[in-house]
């Protein structure tokens, strides 16, 4: 595979995941009232009728309320979802043989604060790939600092060890014991536009998790940073 099948299996992995979260909360697959074992199976079984084998997941990951702000690979005890949740449904590799990711946050309800997180995660995820694409030589550690700031700019807390990891590397790996190149956190020190030992151009997933620490609920925002 050369570089530029690569980029597009990469993006066209992001694509489909887009879709089939559209496609899911258009169903009302995540809905008050579900399990999210549940409603992760049934979104696993949309993926596979929009996209056939080229899906890699039998189920998308869904946590709601506390466990949302859980760190990823840990799996809590299915939890009936409520209607005044937070709700997160992380996709993943959807595309088989390409390891991208991807997350979104619904707010269930009307509390304004809730729905005022779910911007917020879209807003300081734009802003910090706006970060990237304004500076050419930026490292990990200096791009997780910006998000930070953007987080605590707008009242939450930055959930998790990292901001975000180099394509390839898996979405449960514990950043404080790996190799922080690989990741967007306070001791990357490497710039993020190099060559990995692999030979490939290095492509970044950024994570956008903010936390209301007073309601101990939080949501995730994970898209490819240097692809659109």
């Amino acid at each position: 595979m050369d570089e530029r099948l690569r980029v597009l299996g990469l993006v066209e992995a992001q694509r489909m995941a887009r879709s089939v979260f559209a496609g899911a909360t258009a169903r009302g697959l995540i809905a008050p009232g579900s399990g999210e074992r549940e409603a992760g199976h049934r979104i696993g079984d949309l993926a596979r009728r929009m996209f056939g084998t080229a899906v890699s997941r039998s189920a998308g990951i869904v946590r709601s309320g506390p466990h949302t702000i859980l760190p990823r690979g840990q799996e809590p005890p299915d939890r009936v979802i409520r209607e005044d949740d937070m709700v997160v449904t992380g996709l993943g590799p959807l595309l088989t043989g390409y390891a991208s990711d991807f997350a979104r946050t619904l707010a269930l309800g009307d509390d304004p604060a809730r729905h005022r997180l779910v911007e917020d995660l879209a807003t300081v995820f734009a802003a910090g790939r706006s970060a990237f694409h304004a500076d050419s030589g930026i490292t990990g550690g200096q791009l997780y600092a910006e998000v930070q700031a953007l987080a605590g700019k707008a009242g939450w807390a930055l959930g998790g060890e990292h901001a975000g990891r180099l394509v390839g590397t898996a979405p449960t790996a514990d950043a404080r014991h790996a190799d922080p190149a690989s990741f967007l956190c306070p001791d990357n020190d490497e710039p993020l536009r190099r060559t990995t030992e692999g030979g490939w151009r290095a492509h970044w997933i950024l994570e956008i998790r903010l936390v209301d620490e007073d309601l101990g609920r939080g949501g995730w925002f994970v898209d490819l940073l240097d692809l659109a």
